[in-house]
């Protein structure tokens, strides 16, 4: 691998037609990651008109849960149909659901419109990954893996300004309506630009559904469980959860079709710390998804200031990826140790700060932003280079399969998170007593318990780093 990276420079990468493709590729997960800052930053102002406080953690749940269906969808649809047929649905599904949610009457109608959404994003976000073996040599897939997932610093830039300035106005559906027409310009460029063949000698591969049946309903049972504040039924959830994910795992065993390379589920394997890594940090990594609700209703923040505090976690991201991209050898080795280290710091730093309220306004602003910060950097230092040996580490027939698990594995966890991150705040008391108190045990009670997860990421960091 060291060999293979020292050829590869951002110049090789950002030149010429690679230039047109990066542009290509990076930009549908751009629209992705920029649809998901905008809505977590008009959501309080979206419950604040259209009611729904109890259903604010479906926004994100339903929206990646349809995301891992589109994301595995992609693939199939690439070989058969060509990128530019598979982009022109995946644009189509999210512009769609873009609409709807500017039109929303109603919270049902808005997770009805967020879950088009996520359907389309997951195309959009798949195709990113799925095409970097097509289109570029393998000495740039770490370069490219750094550049597409760095578009989420981007989104860092735009989407909680896109959301937050609209917020303000009290026009939060025209936040989601921008994107329509941004949708439809980026369809335009794609079509310019990406091969219209398909990939047919790749179409006879069956999509594992049972698999993709149990991921969604994992994730469903978890959420369904946490809507209400009886414990019993948090409890009841979690088990459910927890017997269809040990049923998936059993199929990912023993089907022909899976989401995961061959035996990426035995603990043994040199897959399974890698996944693990990935999994556990992105699990932390959903906090962020009350950051905007707790600064509003904790420390009295506007929407656009909460957006971009909670944005500081992709940017975090963002810098370390570009910073570590190009490491070698040791660099590599100290990145993916010291990665779940960093965001474990954060989440900490999160703990002590965020459940705080009229204690010093901006030094609790500043280090909200500091573990925000100190969390996405965590994540990103080593996440080039996990995605990179993913591939590497893969067997050359699983290389399809590796290329689209990286974000079904990315989803699937988002999702999870996120649905325990709703369970988790509602059993603190955010609805009942909810006010002061309640937001405050709530916020305290998701970063204690979150923090296990990178605690746990640190060890599959180190067995990943010394293979």
């Amino acid at each position: 691998m060291s060999t293979v990276h020292a050829q590869a420079s951002w110049g090789d990468l950002l030149s010429g037609r690679n230039a047109a493709c990066s542009i290509a590729l990076s930009g549908g997960v751009a629209l992705h990651a920029i649809n998901i800052y905008i809505a977590t930053t008009v959501l309080p102002s979206v419950v604040g008109e259209i009611g729904g406080l109890g259903l604010y953690a479906w926004n994100t749940t339903l929206f990646v849960v349809a995301s891992i269906l589109g994301a595995a969808l992609s693939g199939k649809v690439l070989s058969r149909h060509g990128a530019k047929n598979a982009y022109s649905l995946a644009a189509l599904l999210f512009a769609s659901g873009s609409l709807i949610c500017a039109l929303a009457p109603n919270m049902p109608s808005m997770l009805a419109g967020r879950t088009l959404q996520g359907f389309g994003g997951g195309f959009l976000f798949a195709l990113g990954y799925s095409m970097i073996q097509t289109v570029f040599d393998e000495k740039l897939w770490p370069r490219a893996m750094a550049l597409v997932s760095a578009m989420w610093g981007v989104a860092t830039l735009l989407g909680p300004a896109i959301g937050g300035i609209f917020a303000e106005l009290n026009a939060w559906r025209a936040a989601f309506g921008v994107l329509v027409p941004l949708t439809l310009i980026y369809l335009l460029f794609v079509w310019m630009i990406l091969p219209s063949r398909p990939r047919s000698e790749k179409a006879s591969s069956a999509l594992p559904l049972a698999q993709l049946f149990l991921l969604a309903a994992s994730v469903m049972a978890v959420s369904a469980g946490s809507l209400a504040d009886d414990s019993t039924w948090n409890i009841t959830g979690i088990m459910v959860a927890a017997v269809l994910i040990a049923w998936l795992v059993r199929l990912e065993r023993t089907r022909p079709s899976r989401l995961l390379p061959k035996g990426a589920l035995r603990f043994d394997s040199a897959l399974f710390p890698l996944y693990a890594c990935v999994g556990l940090l992105v699990i932390g990594m959903t906090s962020e998804t009350f950051i905007p609700y707790f600064l509003q209703h904790l420390h009295g923040q506007t929407p656009l200031l909460s957006g971009y505090l909670a944005a500081l976690m992709a940017a975090g991201w963002t810098v370390a990826e570009i910073m570590s991209s190009g490491w070698q050898g040791r660099g590599i080795r100290l990145a993916i140790i010291n990665g779940p280290i960093l965001v474990l710091i954060g989440m900490l730093t999160l703990l002590f700060s965020v459940p705080l309220h009229g204690q010093g306004a901006w030094a609790i602003l500043a280090a909200v932003g500091s573990g925000q910060f100190l969390v996405g950097f965590g994540i990103g230092l080593g996440w080039p280079h996990l995605l990179t040996r993913i591939l590497v580490v893969a067997s050359e027939h699983d290389q399809d399969t590796a290329a689209s698990s990286i974000t079904t594995v990315q989803l699937f966890t988002t999702a999870l998170g996120s649905a325990l991150a709703g369970m988790i705040v509602n059993l603190g008391g955010l609805n009942t007593p909810g006010g002061i108190e309640g937001t405050a045990n709530a916020a305290f009670w998701l970063f204690a318990l979150f923090s296990v997860a990178p605690g746990l990421a640190i060890a599959s960091a180190w067995r990943a780093a010394r293979q």
